[in-house]
């Protein structure tokens, strides 16, 4: 899917001329994906939001960054998470042993000022770190902290039972540095406040605010209540340990080259997106990767929400949220954790969704899954009804892709939708599907191949649709109907019991794939009542076969910016 190389390796480590630890150029990543949004269409600036590098790999050119593009319609190919990473420019993240505690210089913070032995200036209300070097920060403080080291310097914050409340702007607001990290002490326990009302246009709008790289580490706890957003680095933010708790009234974490999670315990409420990467002017960059740690997210709009590639290789991820559950322009990929969506608009949906293992736990008012690059139907008087996504049922190239994982998807429009196409070869994958006519638990502009795991489609019979008959891996569909609490059984022609399930809502088809479905038919019962089909046949009146229409594509609703 895609090709990776090293753009370049900027000069080694340089000298600080504070004299304190200096940090090396990150190195640079080319993204070059081969995903395309609709033949001939626009790629709306800050709405699709898709880079530059999309336009230029399908068409070799492009308009420029940040005013819209034209592209080629490009199919969309399966790719493991290590391939998806690989694409992205390398995050920084300052290590607890690339600084020593034991040269902290003690910053003791008192009324709306501060004295510290050296590195610290303190004056109307403003505590600045000028130089180099690790501090460790207790007390209370009625002002805010600024750090404006030189552009070489590695500067360390340990917050040790530290209160910082700011009215004038950011509490902590990194201006010069190389890289920042802000270090919960062991044990410990400090809050943020931030209660300035930030103008639409300012620079820096968060309780913590970093011009530069920026990490958060250690074994304590921090608390943050903020005006604007919570904790924003406009280059990378990296999260490797502590207890943190936000609550923002716009984004609770925004990292806008990258945010990356290894660990830590992280409860996030957000009036807009609880975590955002939002870089649209830099190829490589605008992604979110999850490696561990537990995040509890509730949202205003989205739970997470990147520019490219959102990437979890393992923690565990709960969302709420009022928009997406977890949305990105160009690739979503789970390959281990859980990731469980307990409220959104639609679950998961990216250009790209790549799901090889972990738990997936997915409820959303309208589509679960939904490959999408994105829409350029913004008519709001269209309403509920009209066709969203890009381009009604036509197939732009989109891919959902299942290799693996425990896949759970309740859904109150499309339960797995791609506007291109489906494809199951693991796994196991259970749709609650639609109770409304005018969705269904499958749809796939493109067509849906099963090859392998185990697949259950439960739903509305309005626009049923079945894999393609070409799928490698048997499959059944019935028109057999039941209520939330109805038994439903699957069974081989012999009689043998393939599968049982409770269902969890109303439903009027079934559909149902594994490697134990052999011959040439199969019965599906409900509470008791016997309905038999013929394998790999299409329930009539359906859209079975995927290709025949495959549902109305990207859901019922109006397009999604």
């Amino acid at each position: 899917m895609y090709t990776d190389a090293t753009a370049a390796t900027a000069p080694g480590t340089t000298a600080s001329t504070s004299g304190g630890p200096t940090r090396r150029p990150r190195r640079l990543r080319r993204l070059i994906p081969v995903v395309a949004v609709m033949a001939g269409g626009v790629l709306l600036a800050g709405c699709t939001a898709v880079q530059s590098g999309l336009a230029q790999a399908a068409s070799g050119t492009s308009t420029g960054t940040g005013t819209s593009q034209t592209s080629t319609t490009t199919a969309v190919a399966s790719a493991t998470l290590d391939e998806l990473v690989s694409t992205n420019e390398d995050g920084t993240v300052v290590r607890e042993d690339e600084w020593s505690q034991d040269d902290a210089i003690d910053v003791t913070l008192s009324g709306s000022g501060a004295t510290a032995a050296s590195g610290v200036t303190s004056a109307d209300g403003v505590v600045t770190v000028t130089e180099a070097g690790v501090y460790r920060l207790s007390g209370s403080l009625d002002g805010r902290v600024v750090v404006a080291a030189p552009e070489d310097a590695l500067v360390v914050l340990i917050l040790d039972g530290a209160t910082i409340d700011s009215a004038a702007g950011p509490a902590i607001e990194v201006q010069t540095a190389d890289d920042v990290a802000i270090h919960l002490a062991e044990g410990s326990d400090s809050a943020i406040t931030d209660t300035t009302g930030y103008a639409e246009d300012a620079d820096a709008n968060a309780a913590i605010f970093s011009e530069q790289d920026l990490t958060l580490s250690g074994a304590g706890t921090l608390t943050v209540d903020a005006a604007g957003d919570g904790i924003t680095s406009e280059d990378d933010l990296a999260i490797i340990g502590g207890t943190i708790a936000v609550t923002a009234a716009d984004e609770a974490l925004r990292g806008k080259d990258s945010i990356q999670v290894e660990a830590g315990t992280l409860a996030l409420d957000a009036g807009g997106d609880a975590l955002q990467s939002d870089n649209d002017e830099e190829e490589g960059r605008g992604w979110i990767r999850i490696e561990g740690g537990t995040i509890d997210a509730t949202a205003g709009d989205d739970g997470f929400n990147a520019l490219t590639d959102i990437l979890i290789g393992g923690g565990t991820v709960s969302v709420e949220a009022t928009g997406d559950g977890l949305h990105a322009d160009v690739a979503l990929a789970v390959a281990a954790g859980a990731v469980t969506v307990e409220g959104s608009d639609e679950g998961l949906e990216s250009a790209l969704v790549q799901l090889d293992g972990g738990t997936i736990d997915i409820t959303a008012s309208d589509d679960a899954i939904n490959g999408s690059a994105g829409s350029s139907t913004t008519d709001a008087s269209a309403g509920p009804g009209a066709m969203g996504g890009m381009g009604g049922m036509a197939d732009s190239g989109e891919l959902v892709s299942i290799t693996g994982g425990e896949v759970t998807l309740r859904a109150g429009g499309d339960g797995l939708d791609s506007n291109g196409s489906i494809e199951i070869s693991g796994g196991t994958v259970t749709v609650w599907g639609p109770t409304s006519d005018g969705n269904g638990a499958l749809d796939a502009n493109g067509g849906l191949t099963v090859s392998g795991g185990t697949l259950l489609a439960v739903g509305s019979s309005g626009m049923a649709e079945s894999p393609e008959a070409g799928s490698s891996q048997a499959w059944l569909q019935a028109a057999a109907s039941g209520q939330a609490g109805s038994s439903v059984e699957i069974l081989d022609a012999d009689g043998t019991v393939l599968a049982s399930y409770t269902a969890e809502r109303a439903f009027s088809d079934v559909v149902f794939s594994s490697s134990g479905l052999t011959g040439e038919t199969a019965t599906v019962t409900v509470d008791g009542a016997a309905t038999e089909v013929a394998l790999g046949t299409a329930t009539a009146g359906g859209q079975g076969g995927g290709g025949q229409g495959g549902g109305m594509g990207g859901g019922m609703g109006p397009g999604r910016p």
